[in-house]
């Protein structure tokens, strides 16, 4: 028997850990069969993709089905029907009873629920070749990883390498399709640390634990993390976090982590208790964004702090309150995601919410925002997405954080200048994204200032350039020769008259107002003098340029070394 695993993910760096779990519960109950594993992605030619199925008549193909990919799989189906008449199509996967399958013969089979916990008589039948219609799986069996040592070396090598200590979710929030299915199946430390063991030896770029709230038992998360530490070596790890679950142990375990060894996706969804209450979504606002603000200070782990628009009763005040608070607590990106009306989930049954009819179900109107609200509220998300959710800006939004700007009001005045620049039809480049800050900010008090500090993030991306939007006077080149002629023949740490001329070679530099030094935290005051942006990158989260200041009324062996 030939059995083909089916997966289509959004990106080809991505995988699917559900197709693993797949064939080795069919290599434990078939081992007769012969299975193949297939990882495609959704932008991948469609007719292509349709032959490298069909192809050699598989008995069985089973397809993980995601809100992402369920149009491509239904049309699939439908054409897979027509050019194998004797295969069956198994179906599972959180949307996979979801599936428009009208018109399609009885030979697709629907599985509920975990596989690891499908009966017997699954196995059986498909050994037979007399599948029923659907069968369903205990969700609350054991799950060990799936991964084979020739997985990890071959299929995943340069895949995102998904993982999962625990199943389900403390919470139930009426959005989430985690809500249906209460309860949580927790592995075993010693089988977790045996299972990451096998995984890190393979040296992968990325884990992704696909546990829905990493810390929901904060003494846990602490003891894999401090397992973690000493074997990650480059690996990055990523975790979903319920931001008000933090212990004093785990801040403290932190503050040690070299930069960028661990990433967050923390759940704020929204800061409006009200909100909150009426999604059922249980957290202490206060204490979250708190928590949000200590990791953010500790300036070595990648934060994402999550917004979903068009939460039932969010009015679009609320919700940029909601964002005026996440901004304030400094996370590195702030997604803005619009709310998924998903089949099954307790919010599809609420009354006032209209959603697209087809996946992913995105909302397009709710008891408390029009179609039209809602329509700027996503614009000004993609502003937030476009402008600050990079590593280009980092000192102007630094800037805008500690003067209180209102953040909300900033973004609504460049999501109008974006609209008349026809903005959101162009390529999003650092160049385009500085001209229209420039711009857009042009008019104000601090216009000048906001440029210093536009000119400052440009050279720290580690650009050799100036682009034409900055306006600067003089040139790299003309500053270069300054500096040149009034530092002297030995400074160190940086040259001695030997290396001299191959400093000033690499090196750039900028001279910038004691104002600007104050906000980048290059002078302990108002001190104006030069910037030289080294050829090494930090040892940082963002891998910035190094820096050294050299002022500009001090004797020049007194300079400051700053490295952000």
């Amino acid at each position: 028997m030939q059995i083909k695993l089916i997966a289509f993910n959004g990106r080809y760096i991505h995988s699917c850990l559900a197709l693993f779990y797949v064939r080795e519960e069919l290599r434990r109950h078939l081992p007769e069969a012969v299975v193949e594993l297939r990882q495609f992605t959704i932008n991948d030619p469609y007719y292509a993709t349709l032959l490298k199925i069909s192809s050699t008549a598989p008995e069985m193909v089973m397809f993980s089905v995601y809100i992402w990919n369920g149009e491509l799989v239904t049309r699939l189906l439908a054409d897979l029907a027509l050019a194998l008449p004797k295969t069956f199509f198994i179906l599972g996967g959180p949307q996979a009873e979801n599936l428009d399958l009208s018109g399609l013969s009885a030979r697709v089979v629907l599985v509920r629920g975990a596989v690891e916990g499908l009966p017997g008589q699954f196995y059986e039948d498909l050994r037979a070749g007399q599948p029923a219609p659907e069968y369903r799986g205990d969700p609350g069996c054991p799950f060990p990883s799936p991964y084979r040592d020739e997985d990890l070396a071959g299929e995943l090598a340069h895949r995102q390498v998904y993982y999962e200590s625990v199943r389900g979710c403390p919470f139930a929030c009426s959005y989430c399709l985690s809500s249906v299915e209460r309860g949580m199946v927790w592995k075993e430390l010693a089988e977790v640390e045996r299972e990451l063991g096998q995984i890190l030896a393979h040296r992968p770029e990325i884990i992704k634990f696909v546990d829905r709230t990493f810390n929901a038992r904060p003494e846990r998360a602490l003891a894999i993390w401090r397992f973690l530490a000493t074997r990650v070596g480059e690996t990055v790890c990523h975790f979903e976090m319920a931001p008000d679950l933090f212990s004093e142990e785990m801040f403290a375990f932190l503050a040690e982590l070299p930069p960028g060894v661990f990433q967050f996706e923390l759940g704020i969804q929204s800061t409006n208790t009200a909100t909150l209450a009426r999604v059922n979504r249980r957290m202490d606002v206060a204490l979250a964004g708190e928590n949000l603000r200590r990791l953010a200070a500790l300036g070595n782990i990648h934060l994402h702090a999550d917004l979903i628009l068009g939460l039932p009763g969010e009015t679009a005040t609320t919700f940029l309150g909601s964002l005026r608070e996440v901004f304030a607590m400094a996370p590195h990106h702030i997604q803005m995601g619009l709310l998924k009306i998903l089949p099954g989930t307790a919010i599809s049954q609420e009354t006032g919410l209209t959603h697209a009819q087809r996946p992913p179900y995105q909302v397009l109107a709710t008891d408390a925002l029009t179609h039209a609200e809602l329509a700027d509220l996503y614009w000004l998300g993609e502003c937030v997405e476009a402008f600050h959710n990079n590593r280009y800006f980092p000192n102007l939004f630094a800037y805008l954080r500690e003067r209180g700007e209102d953040i909300g009001v900033f973004f609504a005045g460049l999501l109008a200048l974006c609209r008349e620049q026809n903005f959101f039809n162009r390529a999003a480049t650092q160049e385009l994204l500085t001209d229209l800050l420039l711009t857009f900010t042009a008019e104000r008090e601090d216009g000048e200032l906001i440029k210093e500090l536009l000119t400052y993030d440009w050279l720290r991306c580690g650009h050799h350039h100036l682009p034409k939007a900055l306006g600067v006077t003089a040139n790299l080149s003309d500053w270069r020769e300054a500096l040149a002629r009034s530092l002297p023949l030995n400074l160190a740490p940086y040259y001695n008259y030997r290396s001299r001329a191959d400093f000033f070679r690499k090196v750039l530099f900028l001279p910038m107002s004691g104002e600007a030094l104050l906000v980048v935290g290059l002078a302990a005051g108002e001190v104006a003098g030069s910037i030289a942006f080294l050829p090494e990158k930090s040892a940082t989260l963002q891998r910035w340029q190094k820096t050294a200041f050299f002022p500009e009324d001090r004797h020049q062996n007194e300079v400051a070394h700053a490295d952000q």
